[in-house]
């Protein structure tokens, strides 16, 4: 069958759609790996998967993946035990290693007549290597990507393989052909060392049809992925959310400065018509071992009609979901707490792949 999927792929009959954009399903995979959340603290993880599962499927699919039988029998009791089982919630029975589905499933397009689904699957090689027990998640990708290709057919779907490690943290786009990402993340030699930043661009152009990229520097201290987008900058219809720490003693001052004076002069050498809107960063958190954890407001999940915003009992949060329903206004905000959830070292955007949309008729 590998035959059948091109190797370079420039056809402009796709593009990469916005988060915001209509979704058909939000993959998942269901909490287990005690190396990530330890044992104290799983289950109150388990329950946040369980809230976020019931938010979702209000009114979308929502597709989980479970190792066998056995697993998926206890994840639906768990949801049933919390309310969180309906119809709109699937199970794959595709081994996963962790639970981070932004960074290993594939990436989405959509073509320009919205009737077929581009399927991108970039490699991941679990953030430059740091985790070796994580890598095998590469493969789940890759079944999760020709299990949505062999149930819409190739009239519907096209799967794509792209030779350049990725992960869809690193990126945010506005549908319109504008990305977002990092020159710590993509440039970083534990990535695609034997890639150029011009190189890397032109992968990017070829196989997720943007056009202009938006290069920022830095991510936020405490993130092991080398500096994630998607836990500072994202795209709204109207405006763009950066993170702020307005306190100049915090480690993050700096780092988000900067940045923001990146995504400025780019919006305004280009004459965008973007407003750009600054999102507070929650109070610090710590681990056990007094390691910064990379909490951000920016990690939120756009679904159909609602924002999934992370919430750590901080006293930003009622700033934060006031600016997330300024840039959200046709959707409810549901706060999700998330304290156990960064533990992990990531937030809800990190656990949720969205599928969009097509016309399937």
């Amino acid at each position: 069958m590998a035959e059948e999927f091109s190797e370079v792929h420039k056809n402009y009959d796709y593009r990469l759609p916005a988060e915001f954009e209509e979704h058909e399903a939000t993959w998942l995979s269901f909490p287990k790996n005690e190396l990530t959340f330890p044992s104290s603290i799983i289950r109150k993880v388990q329950k946040t998967y369980c809230e976020i599962i019931s938010a979702l499927s209000h009114y979308e699919k929502v597709r989980i993946l479970v190792d066998d039988e056995k697993h998926e029998q206890e994840v639906e009791r768990l949801l049933e035990v919390n309310s969180a089982y309906n119809s709109n919630v699937e199970f794959y029975r595709i081994k996963s290693q962790d639970v981070w589905t932004r960074d290993y499933l594939p990436i989405f397009l959509v073509s320009s007549e919205m009737d077929k689904l581009g399927i991108v699957k970039w490699v991941f090689n679990a953030w430059g290597n740091k985790y070796d027990d994580l890598i095998p998640d590469n493969i789940s990708g890759i079944e999760v990507a020709r299990s949505i290709y062999e149930s819409k057919g190739s009239e519907k779907a096209e799967l794509f393989f792209p030779d350049m490690v990725l992960e869809g943290g690193s990126i945010d786009c506005d549908g319109k052909g504008i990305l977002l990402t990092t020159e710590q993340c993509l440039l970083n030699k534990n990535r695609n060392p034997h890639l150029t930043k011009e190189e890397i661009e032109e992968k990017l152009k070829n196989y997720l049809n943007v056009q202009k990229i938006v290069w920022l520097r830095n991510g936020i201290v405490g993130d092991d992925t080398d500096g994630h987008v998607d836990d500072f900058c994202r795209f709204s219809e109207k405006c763009i959310l950066i993170a702020h720490e307005r306190n100049w003693l915090d480690e993050n001052n700096n780092i988000l400065n900067q940045n923001l004076k990146l995504l400025t002069k780019f919006v305004e050498s280009e004459e965008l018509d973007y407003e750009i809107k600054n999102l507070p960063m929650p109070d610090p958190l710590y681990d056990t071992d007094n390691k910064r954890l990379p909490a951000s407001y920016a990690n939120f999940y756009v679904a159909n009609k609602i924002v999934l915003l992370p919430v750590f009992d901080s006293k930003h949060d009622t700033t934060a979901i006031e600016i997330l329903a300024q840039a959200f206004p046709t959707r409810e905000i549901v706060m999700i707490k998330s304290k156990e959830l960064v533990y992990g070292l990531g937030g809800i955007h990190c656990i949720t792949m969205q599928q969009p949309k097509i016309n399937d008729d």
